[in-house]
Order: structure tokens, then C-alpha cells, then sequence
């Protein structure tokens, strides 16, 4: 946060360099940078013999008259997330270093630099306080600059999307703070730890009834679940490159983590009450997502060829591959929320572990899109994949091989990291929690393993037609004409991307290292230990 504010005065002197555009960039790689360190030196220094117990903790006096503290702490479930958010942060300032957004008439490097830091600075705060009112206000943080960094930087319809971006996550943190109050007054203190502890002692049934749905409701919106997902798609689509990594790879994150760390522990038992329902919605969202995926992966069923050229009815994000992204993370998260509400310790292991990989695996993904619509002019899939398309295998082999990629690591290929959690989400649902519906849960398991078959479909559907090329051809039509070259990953993008794949891989076979953190904290979470 400091450096945030810091980007916004002149460099000094001797830092300017020949650009000071290129100063302010270079502050946020080495502000983001230092954040990373810093964080990879709280993993290194993190006991994890004991990983269930708040370690490195902060707690001082805030607001004495309403018990508010500035308490940080960080354990299993939050350590992973904050050195996601540290990692991702630190790879889009580098990348925007080399490709600032261009944005709307007189972008700002300044703005941008500062509102990035911002952004990370919330981020982290959210997964890293333990008092509900600090957790609220950390939520709010991240709202203001990821709206800027869309309406700013966007591209078409980018006002539209942020005022849908704002509008629909604003309205979600009110009714959030309405039951984060509610638990706090009616439970004597604001302090997570201790409200974890009493594991809903201290509130009736029906407070807890209340306070969950609230919770519940706020805490989709971010998620997103359905049907409270409909600002994604656009926000995703209009987003510059950075946003969408961001906001796919660790806002989306806070939603799922407020479910864990707050309403599992603090109201028990109006979560085992809406959990069943939150399981239905959770599918939906998945079956949804995925449909909407397919349509947008299948060819247009009007496109011709005339004169050797391609006609298309689509246009803008008809069928946009960055927008087929952004529905295919409503279908992702969907995995998280439905192994939370299992209620078990192998689902809720389930949905973090999906969190993490999602974070890594769609961040990769926005990355590529955002590099090939530079290098193409479009991401309609119609053209990538058109006779002057993308193309990519003959073009740009690096390009189309990390594509591929990230496509197959998405659809949850065995051995790397998107399929432990999906997996394991499913795990939970064959055996929910004592009370639930058992019958209903392996309904909604069947169901979600139909999505993972479309998840498939779609992807290599995508794999296909941009990396392969449609190339439709009318008899007799000449197709023949060498394409003009495409460039290959440069050096800037292997440096921000290659972490990526190396980390999905690696959670891919190891998955032991992630879980073995997680699962203590999740014990007691759930038993409403500290």
C-alpha cells in the first residue's frame, strides 16, 4: 500500500532513467517484487508441523469502543493464497512492464502502477486478518481499483462492464456485512479466531439461519455462483490482459475463502441447513458454465466463405475465446463450492486445493489470450480459427503448445493440477457430512462429473480450431498462400508465464505439499478448533 501511494510522485532523479514512464513500471515490479520475497520468506518460515495454528500474528487495539483490532495471522488455508496473490501480482507488473495496457486516450502508467498495488494490497490484507470488520473492509479495498483498471484499461464495452462490476459486487458486501455484524454483535467480539472457537455457541439457531444466508449470499457474488455469476463474462471480456489474471486468479478466491474461514466455523448450523442448496446451485453452475463454454467453442452456423475470405455472424463476444474463459471459471468454481458444501474435510480440502489450481491454471490461460489477441487483432474464435486464422501448431509453436497446455491442465487432465481438486470435490459429495442427503449429494457428484465430460469437449474444441485451424474451404477455392508469420512467445512472457506452468505441474504430482497444509487447518475449521 505504501508502494501504491509511493508510484504516484515523480521518481526520483537518479531512478528516472530515460523514460519515466518506464520508472513508474519498474516501481511496481520491484514493489511486487519485494511483496513476493517477503511472502515466499512467510513460507519458509512457517511451521508446518502445526499448520492448523494462527502463526505470525499481529493483534493490536483499532477501534477499543467496538472491540476492532488490527489482528493478522495466517495458517494452512490463508498461506497458500497469499503467496498466489504475491506470485501473480509480482508476474502481471512484470509483464506490463514490457506490455503496458494500452486503455482509453491518455492512459497513465502512474494510475495503473498505483492501482495495481492497491489491488494486491487489499488482496492480501483479505486473506490475511482475523477480525470481521478488517476482513470487510480488506473485501471493499479490492472493488474501487479493479473497477478503474477495467473502465480504464478495458477494452470494448469497458464502461459497461465495470459499472456491472461494481453494482453487482457492492450490492453482495452489503448484505456480507450485514451478517458479518450479526455474527460479531451477537457474538460478544469481532475476532475470527475466538469466533472459530466457539464454534456458533453464542448464537441461536435462528441468528445462525440468518447470518449464513446473508454470509452466503454476499460471499457468491464473488465467487461466483449461480445465477449471482452474470457480471463475470463482461468484466472478464473488457478487462486489459493483467485484470483478467487477477481477477480470475485471486478475487475470485475471496468469495470461497470468506465461506471457509468464516461461515463453516463461526455458523455451523445454518451452513449444514443451506449447504444442500448451495451443493444444487453449485452444479448448476457447473452444467451452465460448461454449456456456455460449448456454444461459444462450436464453429458459427453461418459462416461461409466467399471469394476466398471468411464471412462471420459474430461480432464482439459472440464467440470471444476470453469470454469462454471467464464461463469456463463459473463451472471451475463451481467444483470449489460444491466440495465446501460437502461439509467434509475431503471436499473442503477439495475446493481449496481447486482454488489454487484454478488461480495458476486460468491465470496461464488469460495470459495466452491476451498474447494472441496482440499478435492476431481478435480473440473471436471464428477468425483465430478462420483460413487467415491463428492457426497456431504451424504459426507460433510455443504459443500453440502452451496453449494446449493450459487447455488440457483446465479440463483436469490426471497429473497436473486441475485435477486433484475437482476430484476431490467429488470425493466429498459420495460421502457428504452426517445429516445431509446423501442420495442428493451423489446426484450432484453425477452431475458434476458430466461438467468435467464437457469441460473436455469444449476445451479440445478450442485446442482444435485455434491451435489447428478450421481452414474451411469451398470446392475448387485456392488455400494454398503461406500465411504471413505469427510471433512466437517472446522472452518477456516465458520469464512471466513459465512459473505457471511449472507450478501446475508440480501440484499436478505433488499435490501432497498443498494438502498437507490445508488438511489440519480444515480439521479444525470444521471442528470449530483454533
Amino acid at each position: 500500500m505504501l508502494g501504491s501511494v509511493a508510484a504516484l510522485f515523480p521518481a526520483p532523479p537518479g531512478l528516472r532513467g530515460r523514460d519515466p514512464e518506464q520508472a513508474v513500471l519498474r516501481h511496481g515490479v520491484t514493489v511486487t517484487g519485494a511483496v513476493l520475497a517477503a511472502a515466499i520468506a512467510l513460507a519458509a518460515g512457517f511451521d508446518h508441523g502445526r499448520p492448523g495454528v494462527m502463526q505470525a500474528q499481529t493483534d493490536i487495539s483499532w477501534i477499543p469502543a467496538l472491540d476492532i483490532r488490527i489482528h493478522l495471522g495466517v495458517d494452512g488455508v490463508s498461506l497458500p493464497l497469499l503467496v498466489l496473490t504475491a506470485l501473480l501480482t509480482f508476474l502481471c507488473a512484470l509483464y506490463s512492464y514490457y506490455k503496458m495496457p494500452a486503455g482509453g486516450s491518455t492512459p497513465s502508467p502512474k494510475g495503473f502502477v498505483s492501482l495495481l498495488l492497491l489491488l494486491e494490497g487489499g488482496t492480501l490484507a483479505s486473506f490475511a486478518v482475523l477480525d470481521l470488520m478488517l476482513f470487510f473492509l480488506a473485501f471493499e479495498m479490492t472493488l474501487i481499483p479493479m473497477y478503474f483498471l477495467i473502465n480504464r484499461w478495458g477494452g470494448a464495452e469497458r464502461e459497461r462492464a465495470a459499472w456491472r462490476f461494481i453494482l453487482y459486487t457492492l450490492l453482495g458486501s452489503v448484505v456480507m456485512l450485514l451478517g458479518l455484524l450479526l455474527v460479531g454483535v451477537k457474538g460478544g467480539t469481532f475476532d475470527m479466531v475466538a469466533l472459530a472457537s466457539d464454534n456458533g455457541a453464542k448464537l441461536t439457531h435462528t441468528t445462525q439461519l440468518i447470518a449464513a444466508l446473508a454470509l452466503i449470499v454476499g460471499l457468491a457474488v464473488k465467487a461466483p455462483m449461480w445465477p449471482l455469476h452474470s457480471w463475470l463474462p463482461d468484466a472478464h471480456t473488457a478487462a486489459p490482459t493483467v485484470g483478467s489474471v487477477l481477477l480470475a486468479g485471486v478475487l475470485l478466491k475471496m468469495g470461497t475463502y470468506g465461506l471457509v474461514r468464516i461461515v463453516l466455523p463461526m455458523v455451523p448450523e445454518g451452513a449444514h441447513t443451506y449447504a444442500p442448496y448451495l451443493a444444487a446451485f453449485a452444479v448448476v453452475g457447473i452444467i451452465y458454465g460448461s454449456f456456455a463454454c460449448l456454444a461459444l467453442a462450436l464453429p458459427s452456423p453461418t459462416t461461409t466463405l466467399n471469394g476466398g475470405s471468411a464471412l462471420f455472424n459474430r461480432s464482439g463476444a459472440g464467440g470471444d475465446l476470453k469470454r469462454l474463459i471467464a464461463y469456463s471459471s463459473v463451472g471451475h468454481m463451481g467444483f470449489v463450492l460444491l466440495g465446501i458444501a460437502t461439509l467434509t474435510p475431503t471436499g473442503v480440502n477439495g475446493a481449496l486445493f481447486a482454488n489454487i489450481a484454478h488461480g495458476l491454471i486460468t491465470g496461464l490461460l488469460f495470459f495466452l489470450v491476451g498474447a494472441l489477441k496482440d499478435r492476431s487483432g481478435t480473440t473471436d474464435l471464428d477468425q483465430l480459427s478462420g483460413i487467415s486464422g491463428a492457426a497456431l501448431y504451424g504459426r507460433a509453436p510455443r504459443l500453440g503448445g502452451l496453449l494446449a497446455f493450459g487447455a488440457v491442465a483446465s479440463l483436469g487432465l490426471p497429473g497436473l493440477a486441475g485435477f486433484w481438486g475437482e476430484m476431490l470435490a467429488m470425493f466429498g459429495a459420495f460421502e457428504p457430512a452426517d445429516g445431509l442427503s446423501r442420495p442428493a449429494y451423489l446426484t450432484y457428484m453425477a452431475l458434476a462429473g458430466f461438467g468435467t465430460l464437457l469441460t473436455a469437449a469444449y476445451m479440445l474444441i478450442v485446442v482444435r480450431r485455434v491451435c489447428m485451424g478450421d481452414h474451411p474451404v469451398e470446392p475448387g477455392a485456392e488455400h494454398g498462400a503461406p500465411r504471413p508469420a505469427l510471433a512466437d512467445v517472446h522472452g518477456y512472457e516465458f520469464a512471466a508465464w513459465s512459473p505457471l506452468v511449472a507450478l501446475t505441474v508440480l501440484a499436478g504430482l505433488w499435490p501432497a505439499a498443498l494438502l498437507g497444509l490445508t488438511d489440519p487447518a480444515v480439521q479444525q475449521l470444521l471442528a470449530g478448533g483454533n
